[in-house]
């Protein structure tokens, strides 16, 4: 009984993980990124996903079509309608609120997840969804808003594809064992190759799903994404055609001076999108007040789109041919300044009751119109400021000032302007991120109660080290010391840690001697004349060394389940500890970095080497 209770108390007190590589090696073998082989595998992957974005763009523009043929004209078509040709009637009306309640109904007996504009529910989809998507999405996704927008809903077609070729990426990724990680990448590549299927915007597809969706710039999900929209786009000409959505040129002779001009439109233009931003969701909470089911709202938002179709048919629909006329600085400009009232107050009526449509067309439609009236007072001609207001209004409400420049460069072709659109788009990205906490992109998520930051920056964890972080002066138990006078020590009245390192004569740690194990020792008896380093187990210690990542150091101490690790120099000498309490002061000294402030230059005060 005695050598049973004496093999019980020498077994050791952590058991380590077979095959742990220690700390030394884990600091050599750090690189600049975590790539593995399994990229490859995802890189492979990604090219069926950007086949599948790029068919599910040409079948929701053919859909969208279809139904806007089957609406208006009477007639199965799938070729491109303009609601310019539409004679105001009583079906004006009539047909947006059919279009609603059958929205209405679709997401009520089918997927609730239809409703919105699309980019929302991918972000919520990636973040607490495990990155699964269901079938039922990515088939009534595109139904819903080929109804909306053929029915007249002032919507585009990128909100719907971004959701379909994000859930075809997803259901893709369940039919293999792949990690939540390796699910998001695989969403995300089909999100962005729908995206560059519906508007030949490569570049800017990528730019999106970095600052929008991706929420990290990793090789593990840049390539595939990268992948896959070169797929869409070489998929593109022979699917729905090659070149420009929106070709057009502009001269505008301007010189330096231009560029404040770009500065002050972007300025206005983020002001726009605030005003916009808010309206938007004054309106959103206005519909719970209605004694009425969330079914029923989208018709309610289809009869204001009716209305504002009888002032102008313009407004309704996805508006193609309207963002072509006014980058061609066609449209005078009471009927820019007719379109920019109208379609910002059914766009916002129609979002707000919870139907099925994407925003970045009716944003370009905005922010061009404002940007048309302003150069008929500008130098450079309507067209060209139409174009910069476009780029500006994406910018400001999307809060993706990149994705902004690329997307209205790459629609044109003009790439000769991306200056002037950086400067515009980077003044309304600005004016929006000083006046509104959230974007219209994450408002709606921020309300169902899940915080979205989208400032990406280094993670401190990974940039610190050890050194920076551990106590110096350690407390530390003598190997040598009794278990009798251990006992003691941890049951006086002075206050005791939870566990204290072991060391032996020459400093070296030998073991960590917890609290917990002293006591249970007390209780089991037999270790009389023992002393804490034959107890101790050096080979279950977790130890750190001073130049280890502290990241790294944090992943062990939770896979170990211990509050406090020694750290030691080559020789195995204790040189400091590192608590969870040390780790929490990570964040704190970054966020100090940010917020003290001091000169570090004076002229005429003496400075030191």
């Amino acid at each position: 009984m005695e050598a049973k209770s004496k093999q019980r108390m020498t077994r050791p007190m952590y058991a380590p993980r077979r095959g742990a590589p220690d700390a030394s090696a884990q600091t050599h073998a750090l690189g600049d990124f975590t790539a593995d082989r399994r990229l490859l595998m995802l890189v492979a992957m990604a090219l069926v996903v950007g086949a599948g974005g790029a068919l599910g763009a040409w079948a929701l523009l053919k859909l969208i079509a279809l139904a806007s043929n089957l609406i208006w004209l009477g007639k199965a078509s799938a070729a491109t309608m303009s609601f310019s040709a539409v004679r105001p009637s009583a079906w004006m009306v009539a047909a947006p609120a059919i279009g609603g309640l059958v929205i209405g109904l679709m997401a009520r007996f089918g997927s609730e997840k239809i409703r919105g504009h699309g980019i929302p529910e991918a972000i919520e989809a990636i973040l607490i969804g495990g990155s699964r998507m269901s079938a039922k999405v990515a088939v009534l996704k595109p139904l819903s808003s080929a109804v909306a927008i053929g029915s007249g809903g002032p919507f585009g077609a990128e909100g719907p594809i971004i959701m379909t070729g994000g859930a075809l990426g997803s259901l893709f990724a369940q039919l293999f064992h792949l990690s939540a990680a390796e699910r998001k990448t695989l969403l995300v590549a089909g999100a962005a190759a729908g995206m560059t299927g519906v508007f030949g915007t490569p570049v800017a597809a990528v730019l999106l799903a970095v600052e929008l969706l991706l929420f990290e710039w990793k090789p593990r999900s840049f390539l595939p994404v990268v992948a896959a929209v070169i797929v869409s786009i070489a998929c593109r000409p022979f699917l729905i055609g090659s070149g420009p959505l929106f070709p057009a040129t502009f001269s505008p002779d301007l010189t330096t001076w231009g560029l404040l001009l770009c500065v002050g439109v972007g300025l206005v233009a983020g002001l726009q999108s605030s005003l916009l931003t808010v309206l938007l969701y004054a309106a959103e909470d206005l519909f719970p007040r209605l004694k009425l089911h969330w079914m029923w709202w989208p018709a309610i938002g289809g009869v204001a789109v009716g209305l504002g179709g009888l002032v102008d048919p313009n407004a309704l629909g996805v508006g193609y041919d309207v963002i072509r006329h006014l980058l061609q600085g066609t449209v005078p400009t009471g009927e820019a300044e007719r379109l920019l009232l109208v379609k910002a107050a059914i766009w916002i009526v129609a979002l707000a009751s919870g139907t099925s449509g994407g925003v970045l067309a009716p944003l370009l439609i905005l922010g061009g119109a404002l940007g048309a009236i302003e150069g008929h007072w500008l130098p450079g001609g309507t067209g060209y400021w139409a174009l910069i207001g476009m780029a500006s209004m994406l910018s400001g409400t999307m809060r993706a000032p990149l994705t902004a420049a690329l997307f209205a460069v790459e629609l044109t072709g003009q790439f000769d302007v991306l200056l002037p659109v950086m400067a515009a788009s980077g003044a309304a990205y600005g004016v929006t991120v000083l006046l509104m906490k959230r974007s219209i992109l994450t408002e709606k998520i921020a309300r169902r109660g899940l915080h979205i930051t989208r400032e990406y920056s280094v993670d401190p964890f990974q940039l610190m080290r050890v050194r920076e972080v551990m106590i110096e002066q350690v407390e530390s138990l003598p190997a040598s010391m009794l278990i009798d006078q251990a006992v003691d020590f941890f049951t006086a009245q002075a206050p005791r840690h939870k566990s204290y390192p072991v060391v032996d004569a020459q400093g070296v740690a030998v073991g960590m001697a917890p609290r917990a194990e002293i006591l249970r020792w007390m209780t089991e008896g037999a270790h009389e004349g023992q002393t804490l380093g034959e107890m101790v187990s050096d080979a279950s210690m977790v130890r750190a060394r001073p130049d280890e990542q502290v990241g790294r150091l944090a992943e062990r101490m939770v896979e170990r389940d211990v509050g406090r690790v020694p750290v030691v120099d080559d020789r195995g000498r204790l040189v400091g500890l590192v608590t969870r309490k040390d780790l929490l002061r990570v964040h704190s000294r970054q966020k100090a970095q940010e917020n003290e402030r001091q000169a570090m230059f004076r002229p005429g005060r003496p400075q030191t080497a």
